[in-house]
C-alpha cells in the first residue's frame, strides 16, 4: 500500500509539473485547464440541459436541434441497430449503453439500458448479422446480439487479442467494410516517436473471425474515426496531428486511406513537412508520405465521422460527410469544439460549420466526440463533455426541438372554478416572483426572441391556472423541465396569467 501511495504521489508530481509547465509556456491558457483535466483523468464538464441546447448552439438555416439525451456521462462513440435503437460506448464506466428507440415521439429515448459492462475502455463498435462486435483497448470481441429485441445472449467471444494498449492513445476503434471485412484503427504511444508495437498508429483489416490480420496503412498517429463514402466506396479517416509545436502548426487531418501507404507520422506533418523532432525519415527511399485529402484546423482534434446518405437532405449535403471536432487542450486559444459538415466539390473538400457554439470565448460546454446518422434521417452527436447526445434533424423529419413545433393549445381550458389558494394570494408579490423566475430560467429566448417566437400574448383568454401549473409541472417536449417548487409554478402562473383588476 505504501508503494502504491508514493507511486501515485510521484504521478501526480508529475502532472502538476507538466501542466505548470504548460501553462507557463503558454502551451495551453487558463481557460484550457478544465478541458486539459478533461482530456487526462476525463473530469466532465457541466451537465448539458435544454436551456443551453436552445440559446447558445447553431445548426444550418432548415436544421431543427434537440437535446436527445443527457446524464450519459463520457458517452463516447455511436452506432444504430437496426431496430432503430442507439448503442453507445463509455469507455470509463466499462459498458456499452442501449438508448430504446423513440417510438412515442417525445424527441428522447423511451429507455435507457446497460447492454454489456465489464469491459476494458471500450469504444469502437459495430453490428454484422447477429453479432455485436465491441472493441476494447486491449482486444477485440463479439456477442451474440438480437436488434429486434435489444439483447444480447451468451458470453463476448474473443476475434483480436494481445493488442497493445500502453502510452497514449489507448483507444481503438472498428468497423465492418463494404467488402465484410473487420478494419481497426489504433493510436500511436506517444506524442512523436517510432513506435515497438508496429500495429500502432495504423490502419488493420481482418476477416471477421479476426484471422488473416494486415495492416494496410502507416504513419496514422491517431485515426479515431473512419468511414466510406457513398459514391465510390473510397475509405476516409480523420487524424489528430502532434502537439508542442505551437498553436498554429501542425493541421489534422482527414485522409483518403488506400492499401499500402504511408501518412507521415511522425517523420512528417501536415503537407509532408519535416517534422523538427524526428530528423530525416530512414525509409525516404522506401517510401513517400501520401498528403492529407483535407486539414483541419490545428489541434482541433477531429474524432468520429459518418457519410450522410438519404434524399431528405438538401441538395448541399448529396456528398457530404460530419465529423466531430473534440477541440484542442494543446493551445493557448481553446479551437475547435464543434461539428463540421465536408462537402465534395469539384474544387475539393469544403468545411463548414455545422453544430457550434460550445465555446463561447473559452468558455466550453461540450467536447463533441462521435457522429452517426440515424434510421429517421437525423444526425446524432455524442459529448463526452456534458455527458449528452444531440440530434440534428432537417425539416420536419421525426421529434424536433426548434421553437416552431412547441405549440400552445389553441382550445381553451379557462378554470371552472377558482383554485383554492387564488383567494388569500397575494397577487402582486406572486407576479413579481413569477418575473424573475421567467427571466432566471430564460423563457424569453423561445416566447419573445428568434424568428418565430411561441408568443404568450392572449394567453389568460385561453388558459386557466390550473391548466399552465399542469404545463410547467409536466411539459411537453421539446419545453423543459424546470426544478420548480408548487409554489414556484404558481407565482409563474400568476406572472403569465394575472393583471391588476383581473379576477380569473
Amino acid at each position: 500500500m505504501r508503494k502504491l501511495l508514493i507511486g501515485l504521489g510521484v504521478v501526480v508530481v508529475l502532472i502538476a509539473g507538466l501542466i505548470g509547465g504548460l501553462l507557463a509556456t503558454g502551451q495551453i491558457g487558463t481557460s484550457t485547464f478544465p478541458i486539459l483535466l478533461n482530456t487526462l483523468f476525463g473530469v466532465s464538464g457541466p451537465a448539458a440541459d435544454d436551456a443551453t441546447v436552445r440559446q447558445r448552439y447553431q445548426v444550418p438555416e432548415g436544421f431543427t436541434l434537440e437535446l436527445y439525451a443527457a446524464d450519459l456521462p463520457r458517452a463516447r462513440f455511436l452506432r444504430f441497430t437496426a431496430a432503430g435503437d442507439l448503442l453507445v460506448s463509455r469507455p470509463g464506466a466499462g459498458d456499452i449503453q442501449l438508448l430504446r428507440r423513440d417510438a412515442d415521439g417525445d424527441g428522447h429515448p423511451d429507455a435507457r439500458e446497460t447492454l454489456v459492462s465489464g469491459l476494458k475502455k471500450p469504444l469502437g463498435l459495430d453490428i454484422h448479422g447477429d453479432w455485436l462486435y465491441i472493441a476494447e483497448s486491449n482486444r477485440i470481441g463479439r456477442i451474440r446480439f438480437d436488434s429486434a429485441s435489444g439483447t444480447v445472449s451468451g458470453d463476448i467471444q474473443p476475434v483480436v487479442e494481445g493488442l497493445t494498449d500502453d502510452g497514449n492513445h489507448w483507444s481503438k476503434t472498428i468497423r465492418i467494410g463494404p467488402d465484410r471485412k473487420l478494419y481497426l484503427a489504433q493510436g500511436s504511444t506517444c506524442n512523436v516517436c517510432e513506435e515497438e508495437d508496429q500495429r500502432r498508429a495504423t490502419m488493420m483489416r481482418f476477416e471477421l473471425d479476426g484471422s488473416d490480420p494486415e495492416i494496410i496503412a502507416t504513419g496514422l498517429r491517431n485515426s479515431v474515426g473512419f468511414d466510406w463514402a457513398p459514391w465510390n466506396g473510397a475509405l476516409y479517416a480523420t487524424d489528430n496531428g502532434r502537439d508542442m509545436l505551437g498553436d498554429d502548426f501542425p493541421p489534422c487531418e482527414l485522409n483518403l486511406v488506400e492499401t499500402g501507404r504511408f501518412y507521415g507520422w511522425p517523420y512528417y506533418n501536415g503537407d509532408n513537412i519535416p517534422d523538427p523532432d524526428m530528423g530525416a525519415d530512414p525509409l525516404a527511399s522506401e517510401r513517400t508520405p501520401t498528403p492529407p485529402a483535407h486539414g483541419f484546423r490545428p489541434h482541433n482534434a477531429p474524432l468520429g465521422m459518418a457519410f450522410l446518405t438519404g434524399d431528405a437532405l438538401p441538395p448541399a449535403f448529396r456528398r457530404s460527410a460530419v465529423a466531430a471536432l473534440h477541440g484542442s487542450w494543446n493551445r493557448s486559444t481553446p479551437d475547435g469544439y464543434k461539428v463540421v459538415s465536408l462537402h465534395w466539390t469539384a474544387a475539393g473538400i469544403e468545411e463548414r460549420d455545422f453544430l457550434s457554439g460550445f465555446n463561447r470565448d473559452g468558455d466550453i460546454s461540450g467536447r463533441p466526440v462521435d457522429v452517426a446518422q440515424g434510421p429517421d434521417g437525423a444526425i446524432y452527436v455524442s459529448d463526452d463533455y456534458a455527458g449528452a447526445i444531440y440530434r440534428v434533424a432537417y425539416g420536419d423529419t421525426g421529434a424536433s426541438g426548434s421553437d416552431q413545433d412547441m405549440v400552445l393549445p389553441t382550445v381553451s381550458r379557462l378554470d371552472k372554478q377558482p383554485p383554492a389558494w387564488l383567494a388569500d394570494a397575494d397577487l402582486p408579490r406572486m407576479a413579481e416572483s413569477g418575473r424573475a423566475l421567467y427571466q432566471r430560467y430564460q423563457c424569453q429566448t423561445c416566447h419573445e426572441q428568434g424568428d418565430n417566437p411561441v408568443s404568450l400574448d392572449g394567453l389568460s383568454q385561453r388558459l386557466g391556472y390550473r391548466a399552465v401549473i399542469d404545463t410547467l409541472e409536466a411539459p411537453q417536449s421539446p419545453m423543459p423541465v424546470f426544478p420548480l417548487s408548487e409554489a414556484e409554478r404558481r407565482e409563474l402562473a400568476v406572472f403569465l396569467l394575472w393583471q391588476p383588476g383581473h379576477k380569473q
